[in-house]
């Protein structure tokens, strides 16, 4: 049986093939973004992820006279692994709070090490451009060995003045979002201090 119904067969053979919308390709690179306990957003390159996990504090082992910086060791699946307070790590003088439910920690890996690096807060995934990378500014020595660079970007704000007719014009807000060197992070002295 041969279908002839007008109804199958939409316009011409063009219109048929055009696809409803356009699908814009991720330029850059995938990285993962997320805050420390100060509020500055950091960011990773996908590819030295491990994983990412949300886990109770109490499954986080603590080490006796160990350094500050470290919360302790973490079994991730079958193996034991450190676990560091980022913001710590990176010398900001605000503690992370480990009095609540759940710490999100990211699992970063180059070769056979792996160390866990706690968090505030996860941002999510985004295509970030390493070409719009800009030296990083202000910046504490600390810090500044484990930055690759940052992305300033520009966000609106609408808790700006208010108009003569009561609106709240949206003004540009420029943060920036700092690379994380996870190769420099895992081969820091500052694991055993």
């Amino acid at each position: 049986m041969m279908v002839t119904q007008p109804d199958f067969f939409p316009g011409s053979g063009e219109e048929q093939f055009r696809p409803e919308f356009q699908v814009e390709s991720p330029e850059g690179e995938l990285h993962l973004r997320f805050l420390i306990p100060s509020h500055q957003e950091f960011a990773l390159l996908a590819t030295g992820i491990r994983e990412v996990i949300e886990l109770s504090p109490d499954r986080i082992t603590p080490i006796p006279n160990a350094s500050p910086l470290l919360l302790g060791t973490l079994n991730l699946r079958g193996r034991v692994i450190w676990v560091a307070d980022l913001g710590q790590f990176l010398g900001e003088p605000t503690s992370l709070n480990t009095d609540r439910a759940e710490i999100p920690v990211i699992a970063i890996e180059e070769q056979d090490t792996i160390v866990g690096l706690a968090v505030d807060e996860i941002g999510g995934m985004d295509w970030l451009d390493m070409q719009n990378l800009v030296p990083p500014s202000n910046v504490p020595d600390t810090m500044a060995p484990f930055l690759r660079g940052e992305w300033r970007l520009n966000r609106d704000n609408t808790q700006g003045k208010t108009s003569s007719k009561g609106e709240s014009p949206p003004q540009q807000v420029s943060q920036c979002l700092r690379l994380l060197d996870q190769t420099a992070i895992l081969r820091s002295a500052r694991w055993v201090g």
